[in-house]
């Protein structure tokens, strides 16, 4: 599935509308050697380069010269000493052109065609750097050591990619359909291998495998982890036995770059222990509580605190908490079972656009982030509308790190009963996560295949075996 011609034309053409004067600078991204140049890690091309552009290769540049009406790609025609390695492909002005763009030039007439610019007094308009080759790219260009780049990007530019990359059209909408539905492959390959005995090295190989083999690829670093109460465990260093909770957090990457992300929490053996299913049917009821709430206009901070209301629900009944559980909620008490944020918007990026900055994503203009710990993770607060596409993925952790620093504190004192946390200080971790798009009367779950959430579709999974 691809994006067509006329879809990069009117997004170009809508951008410079919206920027409305000025030179937009977007600089793809390199090869980059893993330890020494020739061993280069997976390559990956800037999603904003991708959106506007399509062109999926190393070593090029655009710019969009609004105020001279001319969109230009930079880059270098392959020499036979490149061809040798890499075999014939399309010449660069073959390439662009599939993205609208009939004016290629070779990448040394970059740097003269900004600097001709900066004399014609133009504002040369460009985006937070986030590799250190592009700190450096940005210094030879215009002249920018490191240390000015962020004080001088453009908000502007910033902005007005936000406003339309945070809504998907039909077109993005299948091919996200297609990236959640490889997902679920992947997180269905994972119920069918847990088992005692087997080590987290080879659960993940089995959930890498199920993506690679289909022509994907990750969309992040798999996370599956019989400690799931560490938030990003990259480790697979645990064999599992019976009564653990397997935690799985991965994602495919589809051949246009737009990612799925799921998580999900099985047992290690039949069954979850009691203790467990009391855990796991809290989550899930915190789970949806937070779909319920998903319609246009509605703010993603108040689906965050339903959700974090319920967890204070349940732990409240099982005698851990205390008090009123929306307050605990809104002040924030709730962060010592889920200290993380509840979902983030996906696209390109499995974290949409955060290289751009969060609060552009996923706060209004004039909403400041809290700087409190739990509502500090939330990277998406703003009142949902049509087009959105994000996670839903609430938790339930058991940190004893953290219950240790908070007692000692003093911490919520008036909702959380420490006496009675020493049961559980070794539960470890749960989660589950899907993806949604915001329609004009509600909602929608992405993908077609469905991954197993509640107690009996998780044993019907792992049965499958």
């Amino acid at each position: 599935m691809q994006i067509s011609r006329n879809t990069y034309l009117r997004r170009r053409e809508r951008l410079k509308k919206e920027v409305g004067s000025g030179l937009l600078l977007f600089l793809g991204n390199h090869e980059v050697g893993m330890n020494y140049a020739d061993n280069t890690y997976r390559f990956r091309q800037d999603s904003s380069f991708l959106y506007f552009f399509g062109l999926d290769y190393a070593g090029l540049a655009a710019v969009i010269d609004i105020d001279e009406n001319r969109e230009i790609v930079f880059g270098n025609e392959l020499t036979i000493d490149d061809i040798v390695w890499t075999g014939t492909v399309p010449t660069l002005h073959e390439r662009a052109q599939q993205g609208g763009i009939d004016d290629t030039r070779p990448m040394k007439s970059l740097k003269i065609y900004l600097e001709q610019a900066l004399q014609r007094g133009q504002q040369i308009h460009f985006l937070p750097p986030y590799r250190g080759d592009h700190q450096v790219w940005l210094w030879e260009l215009l002249g920018l050591n490191p240390a000015e780049q962020t004080a001088k990007v453009s908000e502007k530019m910033i902005k007005a990619i936000v406003a339309q990359r945070i809504y998907k059209d039909e077109e993005e909408l299948r091919i996200l359909d297609d990236a959640v539905d490889m997902s679920t492959r992947m997180h269905l390959a994972a119920y069918r291998t847990v088992r005692p005995g087997i080590h987290e090295a080879e659960v993940a190989a089995i959930v890498e495998q199920t993506c690679c083999r289909e022509g994907y690829t990750l969309a992040f670093p798999t996370i599956a982890t019989v400690q799931g109460q560490v938030l990003h465990n990259h480790g697979f260093i645990h064999t599992l036995k019976e009564g653990d909770i397997f935690l799985l957090d991965a994602g495919a990457e589809g051949p246009m770059h737009y990612a799925g992300d799921l998580s999900s929490s099985m047992p290690v053996g039949k069954r979850f222990t009691e203790q467990q299913e009391t855990i796991y049917n809290i989550h899930l009821e915190s789970f949806q509580a937070a779909v319920s709430m998903l319609k246009p206009g509605v703010p993603f901070r108040e689906v965050h605190i339903a959700a974090a209301t319920r967890i204070c629900e349940g732990m409240k009944s099982l005698g851990l908490m205390k008090g009123d559980p929306e307050e605990a909620a809104r002040i924030g008490a709730y962060a010592l079972f889920f200290p993380c944020g509840l979902g983030h918007m996906m696209g390109l990026d499995v974290h949409n656009m955060e290289n751009l900055g969060e609060e552009y994503v996923g706060y209004n203009d004039g909403e400041v982030k809290s700087k409190q710990f739990g509502f500090k993770s939330l990277r998406l607060a703003r009142p949902l509308e049509p087009g959105f596409v994000f996670t839903v993925e609430p938790g339930i952790y058991f940190i004893p790190e953290l219950i240790d620093k908070w007692q000692a504190e003093k911490q919520f004192t008036d909702f959380i009963c420490y006496d009675r946390l020493g049961p559980w200080r070794h539960f470890t971790g749960l989660r589950n996560e899907l993806d949604y798009v915001i329609t004009p009367d509600g909602y929608r779950q992405l993908g077609t295949i469905p991954k197993p959430m509640t107690l009996q579709e998780v044993y019907d999974a792992e049965n499958e075996k």
